[in-house]
């Protein structure tokens, strides 16, 4: 069964509407793929953050956590990782 704008993964509870509504959409196109559910859940919400960070959007619903989810802090480079060990 499809996911709407009413009935999603929890997983995309604390989104804000509009990343929520890209995930949504993103993970019901990769359902018709055949993608495994729990799959299409975790590649729909990594390219609805792309998209809406690309946009300049907020990822996160008012009131929200990041709790469980990707940190959205940037990754450091290589060479800063490097330097740290």
């Amino acid at each position: 069964m499809p996911w709407t704008s009413n009935h999603y993964p929890p997983s995309m509870l604390g989104l804000s509407p509009p990343v929520r509504a890209k995930a949504i959409a993103i993970a019901n196109a990769l359902l018709e793929e055949s993608h495994v559910e729990g799959d299409a859940i975790r590649i729909a919400i990594a390219r609805a953050r792309l998209w809406a960070e690309g946009r300049g959007m907020r990822l996160f619903a008012s009131g929200a956590s990041s709790s469980g989810d990707v940190k959205t802090r940037p990754a450091p480079h290589r060479a800063e990782a490097t330097r740290e060990r």
